[in-house]
C-alpha cells in the first residue's frame, strides 16, 4: 500500500475522528484483567518454512508484512501470530453464516474447479477440498503463508486479485472470496474478472462484514472506542484507495449485477459483539467474533492505525485496551451487520443479445 500523509486536523474532524492522544487521557478500570478473553491460547501453525532469500518481508513495528511489489500489498501481517488468528477467524466466519463453508446452491457432483481468492492461511480452501474430494481447489494470495500438508486436490498459487487474472475464460465452477475489505482496489473489476473466469452456470460468492458497531439501546456511546472503530478503518481505506465500506456501499450486489450475474441472492446477518446476548446462537456468534478480534488485535490495528493514520504504537496500544474493555462489558449491547452475496453466470442462451 502506498503510504500517505496523516489526515489534517480539519479532515479528521470532518470524519468524526478523535485524536489518537484522546485514549491516553481516558481512564481505564483497574480491577479487571486487561486481556479479557484474549488469552485463549494459540493454534499450532503448520505453515511451511520459506527461505528469506526467496521471500523478503517488510517489518513494521515488529510485525512482518508482504513486500510491496507493484499493486500487490496487504494491511494484515503475515507472521505466525497472525496466521494463528486467521485460523480462529476462519471458524468464526463459518459460524457467522450458520456453521457453513458456503451458501451458494452448489451441485456437489458438478463442481470440478474452484477458486478461493485471498485465501490467507488457506483454511477455507483446505476444508472445501475435503468436502469436495473430486474438485480441484486453488487458493490464491499475494503472500505464501499456506501450509504444505494439504488435501491432494488442493493447491495454492501466488496471485494478485487486483491484477488481470491469468486463468482462461470459463474455468471455474465456483469462485469464493471472504472478508476482502481493505484489499480490493476496484470491486466492479473484481466481479468482472470473476464473471469472465466462471463457467456458464458457475457461482461466485462473497462474504463481508460492516465495520460499524451499533446498539439499539444507546450503550455504544458516542466517542467510545467501539464508535471510533469504523471511523478510523473507513478513513484508512479512503487514504489507501482500498475501501473498508463494501457493506455500506453494497458493492457485492452492485458489482455482480454490473458484471452480468443472475440469480443474485443476498443474505444478511446480525452479529452481536461480546458476551451480552441471551439467545444461544447469537451469543455464540458474539463470543467468536470477539475472540477473533482479540486473537491478534494489535496485528489488525498496526498498519492502518500506525502507518496509514499516523498513530504511534503507544497510542494504538492504549486504544486497544479501551476496545477490549468495551467488548468484554456485558452492559454494552454492540452488534454489527454482515452480508453474503452469491450469483450465477448465465448460460449463453440466457444472455440477451446486445443491440
Amino acid at each position: 500500500m502506498t503510504t500517505t500523509q496523516p489526515l489534517t486536523t480539519e479532515e479528521a474532524a470532518e470524519a468524526g475522528l478523535l485524536p489518537a492522544s484522546h485514549w491516553q487521557n481516558e481512564p481505564l478500570p483497574e480491577d479487571e484483567d486487561d486481556d479479557g478473553a484474549s488469552t485463549i491460547g494459540s493454534f499450532v501453525s503448520s505453515t511451511a518454512s520459506l527461505s528469506e532469500s526467496i521471500f523478503k518481508y517488510r517489518t513494521i513495528h515488529g510485525r512482518t508484512y508482504h513486500s510491496e511489489i507493484g499493486n500487490a500489498d496487504s494491511w494484515e501481517p503475515n507472521d505466525a501470530a497472525h496466521i494463528d488468528a486467521m485460523e480462529i477467524a476462519h471458524h468464526n466466519h463459518m459460524i457467522a453464516i450458520g456453521h457453513k463453508l458456503y451458501l451458494s446452491p452448489l451441485e456437489k457432483d458438478k463442481v470440478q474447479k474452484v477458486l478461493d481468492i485471498g485465501t490467507g492461511a488457506g483454511s477455507w480452501a483446505i476444508d472445501f477440498a475435503d468436502e469436495f474430494p473430486n474438485a480441484g481447489v486453488i487458493g490464491t494470495d499475494i503472500t505464501p503463508i499456506q501450509p504444505s500438508w494439504v488435501p491432494p486436490n488442493c493447491k495454492f498459487e501466488l496471485e494478485d486479485c487486483n491484477a488481470e487474472w491469468t486463468w482462461p475464460d470459463n474455468t471455474f465452477d465456483f469462485i469464493h472470496c471472504r472478508m476482502m475489505f481493505g484489499v480490493v482496489t476496484n470491486w466492479y473489476d473484481l466481479f468482472r474478472q470473476a464473471y469472465r473466469t466462471s463457467k456458464p452456470g458457475g457461482w461466485v460468492e462473497s462474504f463481508v462484514s460492516c465495520t460499524t458497531f451499533m446498539s439499539d439501546d444507546g450503550t455504544v456511546k458516542a466517542n467510545s472506542a467501539m464508535s471510533q472503530w469504523a471511523k478510523v478503518w473507513n478513513a484508512g481505506g479512503e487514504k489507501t484507495g482500498r475501501t473498508f465500506m463494501i457493506y455500506d456501499h453494497d458493492l457485492q450486489q452492485k458489482g455482480m449485477e454490473k458484471a452480468g450475474f443472475v440469480d443474485i441472492t443476498v443474505k444478511e446477518f446480525y452479529i452481536p459483539v461480546g458476551v451480552w446476548h441471551k439467545d444461544k446462537e447469537l451469543a455464540e456468534k458474539g463470543i467468536w467474533w470477539k475472540m477473533t478480534i482479540e486473537a491478534d488485535l494489535e496485528g489488525y490495528l498496526n498498519y492502518i492505525f500506525n502507518v496509514v493514520m499516523g498513530w504511534t504504537p503507544e497510542e494504538t496500544a492504549v486504544y486497544a485496551k479501551h476496545l477490549r474493555k468495551e467488548m468484554n462489558d456485558p452492559k454494552i449491547h454492540a452488534y454489527f451487520k454482515a452480508r453474503t452475496v452469491y450469483g450465477r453466470k448465465p448460460h449463453p442462451d440466457e444472455v440477451p443479445e446486445s443491440n
